[in-house]
């Protein structure tokens, strides 16, 4: 490599650019093979110039590569005879193997001049059956600083020819197109038609018109192609000291340009993945506040029914005063152990088992929907993919392990929080709270299993105000219609504050549950929150150093290209 200062320095600078690019894409997590990439450009700086020849592997490369070298170097056959990447450099030994890094790259000695400061490569065919070969010869590619594009004359410039042409405008390499077996076209028209063919599809691929050259292998092999002569006459220009120097400095700036649009691709996806994932997060709250008002109605309805029982319970009640209360009863009147049995009987009849069945019912109800809601939103936040773009970069692992946090919280709350789990704290809450309501009665009762004893030992406790001193013996005759009247003033007033104190009771309760589980909710999905706030951030950080960075790579590039 020719070094001049002005070269030496746009080498230094080169080496910290992509040292930054590389430590850029390091830090925002990129795919592993992609900061590969990025290490690799680097190490290119200090490589031997690299002229790579590519094609499918019916194109003759062998038979190209042992013409052009003048020597029978490479095995030739009608098969696939490269099944790995030969690098053939100059050296005084011939066909001398030497081990490299890489099981699939061998390197080759010849004592060719030709090959003085330059490996040239041979890789395996681009269409081949076997797999690896074409694997082999792509992820070589965007090592090469020249690329010697072979297509043959019989078959010019395939599908797959154009599809891997594309991988070498991807990554920025210079070629020229090369088309062997010219010797198969008999006339000038043929052989100007298939070179206007080939130019005008690579020009379609590169975006500019690459030269073409019209060679035979076999031709020069033979005795002399006039082809392979004006191949080498451009081959010369393109070695030159000044053109390889321009060349070697290039590849790795135009392997940095193809990771910084990677890079640039990968962000707009997160950055598009974030802003779907908030509005998810948002639609998430407002599908909270839904099922927060859908269980606040299905509780009016809850309260509803337990309304009508005690509507009922008060009905049989003042039956019970009505039919008792009366002179026709002054029998019995005089005993008030058979005056609260008749009660019991008459009047509370079934009103406790109907309270535990209307209050199970709440509870079992409030459960269902509040696991249902929890399943929904488990199943949501599963199916939720990024786009393919962020494969495998942190930002995915990361957020994919968020996700799945949330999701496991979701299966950790429907497994702990059980139907009689919710039931007892919600049972011992509000019998606590009953307690303090209508009387200092004994405790261990709870709503889902005893609350309709609670409320019926209440319905009994009346018999204290509505019935109290309605004996015989304290009772005249002429103000049993007061006390009647009296009994069912007190009646309504024991009934509405009791309904008043459940309906309050229920109510704060259901609130108090519904807190705990919306605050369950919050907690899964708080890291979540934080993390889609922390990528903003970055990936705003993040677009701005890479703009720093590709104007930076834009300018060398621009220096680069006037050593020519």
């Amino acid at each position: 490599m020719l070094v001049s200062d002005h070269v030496q320095a746009l080498l230094t600078r080169e080496r910290t650019l992509l040292a930054d690019i590389q430590a850029f894409l390091d830090t925002q997590g990129a795919p592993p093979e992609v900061v590969k990439h990025a290490r690799t450009a680097s190490r290119a700086l200090d490589e031997t110039f690299l002229l790579v020849v590519v094609g499918e592997f019916n194109a003759g490369k062998s038979s190209f590569v042992n013409a052009l070298l003048g020597a029978q170097v490479l095995p030739e056959g009608v098969t696939p005879t490269t099944d790995r990447i030969y690098v053939l450099v100059h050296g005084e030994k011939p066909g001398q193997m030497e081990p490299t890094r890489d099981p699939f790259v061998s390197r080759l000695t010849y004592p060719l001049p030709s090959l003085e400061g330059v490996a040239l490569v041979d890789t395996p065919g681009t269409n081949a059956i076997i797999r690896q070969h074409q694997a082999l010869t792509e992820g070589f590619l965007p090592r090469a600083d020249l690329v010697l594009f072979l297509t043959s004359a019989d078959r010019p410039f395939t599908e797959s020819e154009r599809q891997f042409l594309s991988l070498a405008a991807r990554w920025g390499r210079s070629v020229i197109m090369v088309v062997n077996k010219a010797d198969l076209l008999e006339t000038p028209e043929q052989k100007t038609q298939v070179r206007e063919f080939v130019e005008t599809g690579a020009r379609g691929v590169l975006g500019l018109t690459p030269p073409v050259l019209l060679i035979s292998a076999r031709g020069e092999q033979r005795g002399g192609d006039p082809g392979f002569l004006a191949l080498r006459e451009v081959l010369k220009m393109r070695l030159s000291e000044t053109e390889r120097t321009r060349l070697k400095l290039q590849g790795p700036l135009n392997t940095a340009a193809e990771l910084l649009n990677g890079e640039e691709t990968r962000a707009d996806a997160a950055r598009t993945t974030l802003k779907e994932d908030l509005v998810i997060l948002s639609d998430l709250e407002a599908q909270r506040e839904r099922h927060r008002e859908t269980m606040h109605g299905e509780l009016d309805g809850q309260l509803n029914r337990v309304s009508r029982l005690l509507a009922e319970f008060e009905v049989r009640a003042d039956r019970f005063i009505d039919d008792k209360l009366r002179f026709s009863n002054i029998r019995g009147l005089i005993n008030p152990r058979d005056l609260e049995d008749a009660f019991r009987r008459e009047a509370v009849a079934d009103l406790p088992d109907a309270i535990d069945r209307q209050f199970g019912s709440m509870i079992d109800r409030f459960v269902e929907a509040n696991l249902h809601f929890w399943e929904d939103v488990q199943a949501f936040l599963i199916r939720r993919q990024p786009s393919s773009e962020v494969a495998r970069t942190r930002f995915s692992y990361d957020r994919g392990a968020l996700l799945e946090g949330i999701a496991g919280s979701a299966r950790e709350h429907l497994e702990l929080t059980t139907e009689q789990e919710l039931g007892r704290q919600l049972s011992q809450d509000a019998e606590d709270a009953m307690k303090g309501a209508v009387g200092g009665l004994a405790g261990g009762i709870g709503i889902g299993a005893g609350i309709g004893a609670l409320i019926g030992a209440s319905a009994l406790d009346f018999t204290g105000g509505i019935l109290a001193g309605l004996t015989l013996g304290s009772l005249g005759l002429f103000v049993l219609p007061n006390k009647r009247l009296q009994a069912h003033r007190h009646l309504r007033a024991k009934v509405a504050a009791l309904r008043e104190a459940l309906e309050r009771i229920v109510r704060r309760e259901y609130e108090r549950e519904q807190e705990r589980a919306d605050a369950r909710l919050r907690d899964a999905i708080s890291p979540y929150t934080r993390f889609t706030e922390q990528e903003q951030a970055r990936l705003a950080g993040a677009q701005t150093r890479a703009a720093t960075l590709r104007a930076e790579l834009d300018g060398l590039k621009a220096e680069v290209g006037g050593l020519g």
